[in-house]
């Protein structure tokens, strides 16, 4: 058996790794100041961005949920993987060669864990059922795509492959690559009789299912012959991979684009998506056999930086009741998005794929081009359903249709679609008004009471707390704990204008260690008179305290140097140290950085010497100079020389 990964292999590891390049896989990132980036949290649902990545200190943090950590610990959380796996995987990325403890090689096959052995079997049958598809007994799968417009290069963008009719060819080719039958049965694409396992899919056009990874986690398979039972789309069942209402097709191509275009186009099947990209909308996936829901929203909204700065989710519907009935589904989820959502439904009931095939590419640009507000659609599904030729149908379709106008949520637009609907319904325009300001209500008194849950926690030990509040929420006194529990911080209340103080020289002490030593700090021995300063607030004295102790001996290297104060500090506070080592400082080029870390640095100083005076002047005035004049003028010259440090300080910075 494997022994553990060596320490310094571990370090060596997390400093060659771009954590950037690493949460890019998941997350759409933007700048946000000199060195930093943000998003939408992958750990938690957030309608504005408040994950914060810092490449040079090679750790992330969010300020909603206090999720931090670096980036073996992003692998582990968004991966489901050990320690151990996670170290290895991004090992593989950088091409670092890993030793083990006791002369070990790292695990082999049967000793990887049981994610990617299921990962490996899935990359290998995807590989062979796409060279099944260039086999003379895939001539049906190819003449069908063919008959939908997609030729071998499109087949080879997308992957598509061919199960050959045979009950067991794919479970042979697996067995032979070492697979266990125990293992396979886990990977849903086999399923069990009498006489043990067989292929799932038989005879099938096949699409490999990826995650945004890029990692092949299931397939759809599409039937081809008439004799096939089964259903016309058979999918992977749920597995430890495959969870349909968390997976996207398509995906993985799309997600660049998403982010890039900042619109996300929403297909109902594979041939779809392959028609879209084709035509020039790379932004383009599609569920697997389930309805958008709240799992596929969350994706979507960290692809789309979601944080309502622009940014469209376009769904396309068929034109019958399904596609209506699928769409007005879709309109219930639209309060979870602060994107605009559209409706794209071509008026001949043609899909995507139809579309490109009949009229050509152009026809699926103008069809995502044409798209229409998803509330419009609704309003107007709404009103077909009564008959607008009598008062009791105009009326009824009014009830109806109030309170989807009422849940517009910009407030510029929701009076012009109460003029709209006057218009539509022949009713007076005051008369709807009305009815949309009563639906509205009706709904503001209906909701469930939202509690806010942010700062509950008010000291550091607790769950979330010292780095779960969004900097700017003060804490709340905390229970005092039993004299044997861990040592609890409060949450430093940011409106203290000392313990600001306080925590803006940490940010720029622990994000740039220079201004302390080097060509880049103050003159006069900057380390030293940092070691000197008291800091009052306790979370912060503590950290203080952790710095150090750390030393300047690992200040050259960002990640090793935030990685030793981390491991000074008390547990609780651990948090803390990753939000101090991410959160933008208010500087835009190297040089103001400088400039305001100088001055973060001497204004912390001169508030040491401040209080040193005052203490001084305290002393003074409490003496009797004729009784004690050698004392009187030493406090004097003491108090001079601060002042002169004090001036010196202010020309320095």
């Amino acid at each position: 058996m494997a022994g553990l990964i060596k320490r310094e292999d571990i370090d060596e590891v997390r400093q060659r790794t771009d954590i950037k390049e690493v949460v890019d896989g998941y997350v759409t990132l933007k700048g946000a100041g000199l060195g930093t980036f943000k998003g939408l949290c992958p750990f938690h649902d957030e309608r504005s961005p408040s994950f914060t990545v810092r490449p040079q200190v090679g750790r992330y943090h969010c300020f909603g949920c206090g999720e931090d950590g670096d980036a073996i610990s992003f692998v582990q959380k968004m991966d489901h993987t050990s320690f151990h796996e996670a170290v290895e995987k991004l090992a593989a990325r950088i091409g670092y060669e890993l030793r083990y403890e006791d002369g070990g090689t790292g695990p082999n096959r049967e000793e990887v864990g049981k994610r990617q052995r299921l990962l490996d079997a899935h990359k290998i049958a995807d590989e062979f059922f796409r060279a099944q598809l260039l086999t003379a007994g895939a001539a049906e799968g190819r003449n069908f795509l063919h008959g939908r417009g997609f030729d071998r290069t499109a087949a080879e963008q997308f992957g598509v492959g061919y199960a050959p009719q045979g009950w067991d060819s794919l479970l042979k080719h697996l067995r032979g690559r070492g697979f266990t039958d125990a293992e396979l049965k886990l990977t849903g694409m086999f399923s069990e009789g009498n006489r043990g396992i067989y292929d799932r899919f038989r005879g099938r056009l096949i699409w490999p299912i990826r995650d945004i990874a890029g990692d092949t986690i299931g397939f759809g398979a599409r039937k081809l012959y008439e004799d096939d039972q089964g259903p016309k789309y058979l999918n992977t069942p749920e597995t430890v991979l495959y969870k349909k209402s968390q997976v996207l097709y398509g995906i993985d191509l799309a997600k660049r684009n998403i982010a890039k275009d900042r619109q996300l186009v929403v297909v109902e099947g594979y041939t779809d998506v392959m028609a879209c990209h084709l035509a020039g909308v790379g932004t383009a996936v599609a569920t697997c056999g389930t309805a958008f829901g709240t799992d596929h929203i969350k994706i979507a909204r960290r692809l789309l930086s979601d944080d309502g700065t622009g940014g469209e989710v376009i769904f396309t519907f068929d034109g019958d009741a399904a596609g209506q009935k699928a769409a007005l589904r879709a309109f219930e989820e639209d309060q979870r998005f602060v994107a605009q959502t559209y409706v794209a439904v071509e008026p001949s009931g043609a899909d995507p794929c139809d579309l490109r095939q009949l009229k050509g590419a152009a026809a699926v640009r103008d069809l995502i081009g044409t798209r229409r507000p998803l509330f419009e659609f609704a309003i107007r599904a709404s009103l077909k359903r009564h008959n607008l030729d009598t008062v009791e149908g105009r009326v009824a379709a009014l009830r109806e249709s109030a309170p989807v106008v009422a849940q517009i949520r910009d407030s510029g637009i929701r009076p012009a679609y109460v003029r709209e609907l006057a218009g539509w319904l022949g009713m007076p325009i005051e008369e709807v008004s009305r009815a949309v300001g009563l639906a509205a209500k009706r709904a503001a008194s209906g909701a469930p009471g939202t509690a806010g849950t942010a700062g509950a926690a008010s000291t550091a030990g607790a769950p979330g707390a010292g780095q779960g509040t969004t900097p700017g929420q003060a804490g709340k006194p905390a229970a005092a704990p039993p004299s044997d529990a861990p040592i609890a911080f409060m949450r430093p209340d940011p409106r203290d204008p000392i313990a600001a103080m306080e925590r803006q020289a940490l940010e720029v002490v622990i994000q740039n260690p220079a201004v302390l030593g080097g060509e880049a700090a103050l003159s006069g021995g900057a380390w030293e008179r940092f070691e000197a300063c008291h800091f009052v607030t306790p979370a912060y004295s503590a950290v203080h305290t952790a710095v150090r102790a750390a030393g300047l001996a690992h200040a050259g290297d960002p990640v090793a140097w935030v990685e030793g104060i981390r491991q000074e500090v008390p547990g609780p506070l651990q948090g803390l140290v990753s939000e101090l080592a991410v959160v933008p400082l208010p500087a835009s080029t190297p040089e103001a950085l400088q400039r305001y870390c100088r001055d973060i640095l001497a204004r912390l100083f001169e508030l040491q010497i401040t209080r040193v005076k005052a203490d001084k002047m305290g002393q003074l005035q409490r003496l009797d100079a004729s009784a004690q004049p050698e004392e009187f003028q030493r406090l004097n010259r003491e108090l001079m020389q601060l002042e002169m440090q004090r001036r010196a300080l202010r020309m320095d910075s």
